[in-house]
C-alpha cells in the first residue's frame, strides 16, 4: 500500500512596514541586519532555495532547493517583501512551485494563507470572508494556479472559516491534532472521542460545513513537530529521516501519510542548518522504494477520506488555553521572561476592538453611496494592494465597483475607505499578543496600524478615536521599566512614525542634498516630484530650496509646496515646507 511523507514549513512574517510610509525601519534587536525580514531571509528564506548537501569529506555534493519538495505557506506579507527586496529568492519559490508540479501529477508545493495572519476565530464575519478572498486572490496572482490548501492563522478554527475556505475553492487545511474533538467512519452512526491528541494522523479526514460543503482537514504528528521545532532532530538529517519513516504503522493494511507541521523558519533561523538538515533528509526519503515524498493536494487526490471529524472550535496549535494568547492573560507565553504578565493582552484586544467595530459600519454606509456593492469592493481591494496602486488597477477597479462617474474627490474617499479597512485588519495580526509585552515590535506594529486606521477615519469620516484608543491603552501594564503602560508605549513609538504630506514632502528635500530617492517613493506608496532650483554647498552647509509635488499613491491625495532642507552634521538639520508661494517668494527666501 502507498506510504508517504510530507513536510510543510509555514513560512511567514507580519507587515513590518511603516503604515504611514512603507519603508521598514530599522529594528537593533535584528542586529547585525537592518530588520527582522532581513535576518530572516538571510538565514532561512533564501537559503533554503540552495540547501546544501555535504559528501562524505565535507564538500558540497548537491544544492536543493527544499521549497519544491516540501509543503510550504505562501504567506502575503512575506512573499510582499521579498518581491520588492530579495527578488532572487522570490522567483526561486516561485519556480519551486511550478517544478513541483511536475514531481507531484500537478499538485504544487505551495498553499495559500489568510491575508494578514489575523485570528480569524476572533474575527467578524465580514473580516473573515475579506481574509479568505484576500488570501486566495493574492496566491493565484502569484503562482498563476489556484489554491488547494490554505493555513489557517495560528491553526486557530472555527467552521464559519473553515466554511468561507470551502466556498472559495479550498480543498483542504492543516490542524494540529489536539484540535479534533472526534471522529467515525463516513457513514457511521456513532463518533469516537478523538480529543487530547487522540486522533490518528496518518489519514485526512472529512470536516462537514453548516452550509453543506465540507473541506478535508490534515491532522500533523505532533511529537515529531515539536521534536523538530524544539528538540534537536535538525542536528542531523540522517535521524530526522529515521523518525519520520519510522512513524509508519507496522503493517502494510492501508495507505498512510506521515506528515509534520512547523514554523518554516524553524529550517536555518531558529535552528542554525536546518535547512541542510532538511535537505539531507528529503534526499534519504528520496531514495527510498518503499516510501515516498508527497505533498498534501496530490495525497487528497489519491487517498480521499475514508473518515469525518468534528473539530474543536476556538482552538490553535500555539496555546493550549485555545485562543486566548490573542485576548486575555491565560498563561501562554514565549519563555523568555518567566514572571512578566500579559495582562495587557486583554487592553490591547479591547483597544483595537473598539477602534474595528466603530469605524466598520461607518465605512460600509460611506461606500454604499460610493460602490456597487462594498462587500464586493473590498473583496476586490486586494488588487490595488498587488499592483501597488498603479494608475491602471486603479481605473480597472473603478470601471467594475463606481455606482456612478466619481469625481476625483469621491475616488480619493473611496480609496482612503479601503485603506483604512486594510490597516483595520493589519492591527489584528496575531504577533501583536503572541510575545511577553506591549513594547516588543510586534505589539507595536499593530498599535502603529491602528493609528493609521485612525488617522484616515479622522481625515474622511470626521471621526476621532484616538482619545478613546490611548484611555484603554493607559491601564495596559508594561513590563518595560521605560514605559509604563500601552499609552506611553503609543506616545514614544507609534505617534513619531506618523506622517503627512507636509513631512513627506520635507523629507524628500533632505533625501535630495544626498542625492537619495525618498524611502516613500522606494516604497511605491508615493509620486514625489522635486524642482530644486537653489543650491549651495558653502562652509560645510549643504542646503537647498524648491518645490516638491507628493502624491499617496494608496489614497490619491496629493498636495504642492515650497520645500526647504539644509545640513551641517547630524545635529544641525533644518528642513520645512510650507504653502507655494510661486518664482518670487522662492527667490526672496534664498536671499534670506
Amino acid at each position: 500500500m502507498d506510504r508517504a511523507i510530507c513536510i510543510h514549513g509555514h513560512f511567514y512574517q507580519p507587515s513590518r512596514e511603516n503604515p504611514w510610509l512603507g519603508d521598514i525601519e530599522v529594528q537593533r534587536s535584528a542586529a547585525p541586519y537592518h530588520d527582522w525580514n532581513e535576518r530572516v531571509a538571510a538565514e532561512c528564506y533564501g537559503p533554503n532555495t540552495a540547501a546544501r548537501i555535504l559528501d562524505a569529506d565535507g564538500l558540497i555534493g548537491e544544492i536543493v532547493n527544499t521549497y519544491s519538495k516540501v509543503s510550504f505557506t505562501a504567506a502575503p506579507t512575506l512573499l510582499s517583501w521579498l518581491a520588492q527586496h530579495r527578488p532572487a529568492v522570490y522567483r526561486a519559490i516561485i519556480d519551486a512551485d511550478r517544478e513541483s508540479r511536475e514531481r507531484y501529477a500537478g499538485h504544487g508545493s505551495a498553499i495559500a494563507s489568510c491575508y494578514s495572519h489575523l485570528i480569524l476565530p476572533l474575527a467578524t464575519p465580514e473580516e473573515k470572508r475579506t481574509q479568505v478572498a484576500w488570501g486566495v486572490r493574492d496566491f493565484a496572482s502569484r503562482f498563476g494556479r489556484e489554491p488547494e490548501g490554505m493555513w489557517l492563522p495560528e491553526t486557530a478554527v472555527d467552521l464559519e472559516s473553515l466554511d468561507l475556505m470551502a466556498g472559495a475553492g479550498i480543498r483542504f487545511t492543516i490542524l494540529a491534532p489536539h484540535q479534533a474533538g472526534k471522529v467515525r467512519a463516513i457513514g457511521a452512526e456513532g463518533w469516537t472521542d478523538a480529543s487530547g491528541g487522540r486522533v490518528e494522523t496518518r489519514m485526512p479526514y472529512l470536516c462537514r460545513l453548516p452550509s453543506g460543503r465540507s473541506i478535508a482537514i490534515f491532522f500533523y504528528d505532533g511529537a515529531i513537530a515539536r521534536d523538530v521545532a524544539f528538540g534537536d532532530l535538525l542536528s542531523d538529517g540522517r535521524r530526522f529521516s529515521g523518525r519520520l519513516l519510522g512513524a509508519f504503522s507496522p503493517g502494510r493494511g492501508r495507505p498512510e501519510l506521515v506528515h509534520i507541521a512547523t514554523d518554516g523558519e524553524t529550517y536555518g533561523h531558529h535552528r542554525e542548518f536546518g535547512e541542510m538538515a532538511l535537505a539531507y533528509c528529503l534526499r534519504t526519503i528520496e531514495a527510498r522504494r518503499d516510501v515516498r515524498l508527497t505533498v498534501y493536494g496530490e495525497y487528497l487526490a489519491a487517498h480521499p477520506p475514508t473518515h469525518e471529524v468534528a473539530v474543536r472550535e476556538g482552538t490553535s496549535w500555539s496555546c493550549t488555553h485555545g485562543v486566548g494568547r490573542w485576548r486575555e492573560e491565560c498563561g501562554c507565553h514565549s519563555g523568555a521572561h518567566p514572571g512578566w504578565s500579559q495582562a495587557w493582552r486583554r487592553l490591547l484586544r479591547e483597544a483595537v476592538a473598539m477602534v474595528r467595530d466603530a469605524l466598520a459600519p461607518r465605512s460600509a454606509e460611506e461606500l454604499a453611496a460610493l460602490v456597487r456593492d462594498p462587500r464586493e469592493a473590498r473583496d476586490d481591494a486586494v488588487g490595488l494592494v498587488l499592483n501597488r496602486w498603479s494608475d491602471g488597477a486603479v481605473e480597472e477597479f473603478f470601471s467594475r465597483h463606481a455606482l456612478h462617474d466619481l469625481s476625483l474627490k469621491e475616488r480619493r474617499r473611496v480609496l482612503a475607505l479601503l485603506e483604512m479597512e486594510r490597516q483595520a485588519m493589519l492591527m489584528q495580526t496575531s504577533c501583536g499578543w503572541f510575545f511577553d509585552d506591549i513594547a516588543e515590535p510586534g505589539s507595536v506594529q499593530v498599535m502603529r496600524h491602528a493609528g493609521r486606521a485612525m488617522d484616515l477615519a479622522r481625515r474622511v469620516l470626521g471621526i476621532d478615536l484616538e482619545a478613546a484608543f490611548i484611555e484603554i491603552l493607559t491601564r495596559a501594564p508594561s513590563n518595560d521599566p521605560g514605559c509604563a503602560t500601552g499609552a506611553a508605549v503609543y506616545e514614544a513609538q507609534v505617534r513619531p512614525a506618523a506622517a503627512d504630506l507636509a513631512r513627506v514632502g520635507a523629507g524628500a528635500a533632505l533625501y535630495e542634498i544626498f542625492g537619495l530617492v525618498p524611502l516613500a517613493a522606494a516604497s511605491g506608496m508615493y509620486a514625489i516630484r522635486g524642482d530644486w532650483p537653489y543650491r549651495s554647498d558653502t562652509g560645510g552647509r549643504q542646503s537647498l530650496l524648491g518645490t516638491v509635488r507628493v502624491q499617496s499613491r494608496v489614497t490619491g491625495e496629493e498636495a504642492f509646496f515650497d520645500a526647504v532642507a539644509s545640513f551641517a552634521g547630524i545635529d544641525r538639520v533644518v528642513i520645512g515646507v510650507r504653502e507655494p508661494g510661486g518664482d518670487e517668494a522662492l527667490r526672496a527666501a534664498w536671499g534670506r
